[in-house]
C-alpha cells in the first residue's frame, strides 16, 4: 500500500473514531441533562397534589387542568400552591400577583424556559424577551397603538369586516336555520381583522365560501405545538426532536416556514412599494426598524395576541349571554340609547362605545369567567418571598392564575361563579378594576397595550350582532372543556343557531 493509501486510511480511521466519540459524548450529555432534569423535578415527591399531576387522577373529577388547579387554589388557605414535580408556584392571591407584576417587577421576567419554548414562533418579539429590547419595543408600540390615527384605522378595518362578511354571514346562517361554530366564525373574524391591522394582508378568512387559509392553518398550528412544548416532561425531549426534525418539531418547522414566507412577502412588497403613508404596523415600524427579521418577530407577536385572545374572550362572552337574555336586553337598550334607534344605517363610534358602560361590565364580567388566557408565568432571577410567606427560589417557575382568581370568594363574593354584569357598575358607570385582582390584561409594567383596540373590537362585533341577530348556543349547559394552547379554545367550539332579533 502506499504512503498516500495509509495516509487516507488513518485519516478515515481518525475520523471515524472522532465521529463515534463525538455521539458517545453527545449521547452521555444528553444522558445526564436528562437524569439531571429528573432529579430536580422530584419525582419522588409523595404529596397528593404531585401524586395526582402525574398519574392524571385529577381528570376523573375535573374536566380541565386549570378547574383543578383552581379547586387546589381555593382549598389552600395563602392561595398559593407548589406543583413540586413541574418546579412551579401558583397564585392566585393578589397580593402576590402585585409583587411579580409591579412591587419586584425586576425579578420576574419572561426568562429563558418561556423564550425557548415560543423562541421559534416569536423570536425576538415584544412577547418573548426581556430587557432592553422589551423595552425598545414597548416605548414604539405604546406611541403606535396610542396613535389617534392607528385607533381610527383599527376601528375601520373591524366595522368593514363587520359590515361587509360577518353581518351578511349571519344573514345567510339565519335563512339556512342551521347550527354552525361560533368559535370558527369569531377565529375568521379577528384573525382577518389582525392580519390587515399588522400587515396590511386580507387573508379572506371570513368569506361567504369560508375559505381555509394557510396562513392561518400555519398560525394556529404554530402556537399549538409551540404550547405543547411547555408540556412535555422535559425540554429535552422537544430540543431532541427538533435536533432531529421528526414528529411535532418537523411540523413545528413546516408551520412556522409558511409563517416566515408570508412575512418575508409582506416585508419585501411592502419595500418595494413603499410603506410612509401606510397604517398598518408593519408599516409604521419600518420607518424605524431596518432590519428584516427584526421586523418580522415583532410583527407576528402582535398577530398573536391579537387574533386569538379576542376571538377567545368573544367564544366566552357569547357561551356566557345565551343562558342570561336580560342581560342581552340591557346591552341592547344601552347600544340603542347611546346610538340611536337607527343603529343599522351605522356603526357606533370610538366615543360612543366607551359611553357603553353596560356592554363594558358585560364583556369585562365574562372575561373573569373565561379569560383568554387563563395563566401566565415568570422566573424567579434571585430567591424571594411573597408577601403570603412563599419562599421563591432562584431560577424557579412561578405562575399567576386568571382563570382560578375569578372564581375566588374572597376576591369577587359569594356569588363569583354568577355572571353579573352589575359587579362593574356604579351609579350607572363602569368601575375598573383593580387589575392586581382581575390580571386578563396583565398588570404592572407589562399590562396589555392593545387593551383598549381589544375591548373596541369586541364591542363593536356584540353591538352590531346584538343589534340584528339572537345568538343562542346550542347545548348552553355544557360544561367547558379547553384544547392544550397558548389561549382558552374549546375543544368542541361553541355551536350556536342564530336568529332575526326578537322585537
Amino acid at each position: 500500500m502506499s504512503s498516500e493509501g495509509v495516509i487516507f486510511v488513518s485519516v478515515e480511521s481518525m475520523s471515524f473514531t472522532c465521529g463515534v466519540m463525538f455521539f458517545s459524548f453527545t449521547l452521555f450529555f444528553s444522558c445526564f441533562s436528562f437524569l439531571l432534569f429528573i432529579s430536580r423535578m422530584k419525582l419522588w415527591c409523595n404529596c397528593d397534589t404531585c401524586k395526582s399531576y402525574l398519574t392524571l387522577s385529577w381528570c376523573a373529577k375535573f374536566p380541565n387542568l386549570c378547574d383543578w388547579y383552581t379547586h387546589l387554589l381555593k382549598n389552600s388557605p395563602t392561595g398559593t400552591i407548589h406543583v413540586h414535580v413541574l418546579g412551579n408556584t401558583i397564585t392566585s392571591n393578589p397580593d402576590n400577583v402585585e409583587h411579580i407584576l409591579k412591587t419586584n417587577f425586576q425579578n420576574y421576567p419572561k426568562g429563558k424556559p418561556f423564550s425557548a419554548i415560543l423562541g421559534d414562533l416569536l423570536g425576538k418579539g415584544i412577547f418573548n424577551v426581556d430587557g432592553d429590547s422589551w423595552k425598545f419595543q414597548r416605548k414604539m408600540a405604546s406611541l403606535e397603538l396610542g396613535s389617534v390615527t392607528i385607533r381610527s384605522y383599527a376601528m375601520e378595518l373591524v366595522n368593514e369586516e363587520i359590515q361587509t362578511r360577518l353581518l351578511p354571514l349571519m344573514e345567510s346562517k339565519t335563512a339556512q336555520n342551521a347550527v354552525f361554530d361560533m368559535q370558527d366564525i369569531l377565529r375568521r373574524l379577528s384573525f382577518d381583522n389582525i392580519c390587515k391591522f399588522s400587515f396590511g394582508l386580507d387573508p379572506g378568512c371570513l368569506l361567504p365560501t369560508l375559505p381555509v387559509s394557510d396562513l392561518a392553518v400555519a398560525f394556529d398550528l404554530a402556537s399549538k405545538l409551540s404550547a405543547e412544548r411547555a408540556m412535555t416532561a422535559s425540554p429535552f425531549i422537544w430540543k431532541a426532536k427538533r435536533f432531529l426534525n421528526v414528529g411535532s418539531e418537523k411540523r413545528l418547522r413546516k408551520a412556522i416556514e409558511v409563517v416566515n414566507d408570508v412575512a418575508r412577502e409582506m416585508i419585501r412588497q411592502r419595500r418595494e412599494m413603499g410603506f410612509k403613508s401606510r397604517n398598518d404596523l408593519l408599516s409604521r415600524f419600518m420607518g424605524s426598524i431596518n432590519d428584516d427579521v427584526y421586523l418580522r418577530d415583532i410583527v407576528v407577536s402582535f398577530l398573536l395576541a391579537g387574533r386569538d385572545t379576542v376571538a377567545s374572550a368573544l367564544t366566552g362572552f357569547f357561551n356566557l349571554l345565551s343562558r342570561r337574555p336580560e342581560v342581552e336586553g340591557l346591552i341592547r337598550e344601552e347600544v340603542g340609547r347611546v346610538v340611536g334607534q337607527a343603529h343599522g344605517s351605522g356603526f357606533p363610534s370610538f366615543e360612543q362605545l366607551r359611553e357603553m358602560h353596560y356592554l363594558n361590565a358585560a364583556i369585562h364580567e365574562s372575561m373573569r369567567l373565561f379569560p383568554p388566557i387563563q395563566f401566565d408565568s415568570k422566573f424567579a432571577r434571585e430567591d424571594d418571598v411573597l408577601p403570603d410567606g412563599t419562599f421563591v427560589r432562584k431560577g424557579s417557575r412561578v405562575t399567576y392564575h386568571p382563570y382560578a382568581m375569578g372564581r375566588m370568594e374572597q376576591i369577587w363574593g359569594p356569588d363569583c361563579m354568577e355572571f353579573r354584569p352589575e359587579r362593574w357598575i356604579r351609579d350607572g358607570v363602569f368601575v375598573p378594576p383593580c387589575p392586581f385582582k382581575y390580571p386578563v390584561f396583565q398588570a404592572g409594567i407589562r399590562v396589555c397595550l392593545g387593551k383598549d383596540l381589544a375591548l373596541m373590537e369586541m364591542k363593536s362585533v356584540v353591538a352590531a350582532l346584538l343589534t340584528s341577530f339572537d345568538v343562542r348556543v346550542v347545548q348552553p349547559g355544557q360544561e367547558p372543556r379547553f384544547s392544550p394552547g397558548l389561549t382558552a379554545t374549546l375543544r368542541t367550539g361553541l355551536p350556536v343557531r342564530v336568529s332575526h332579533r326578537k322585537p
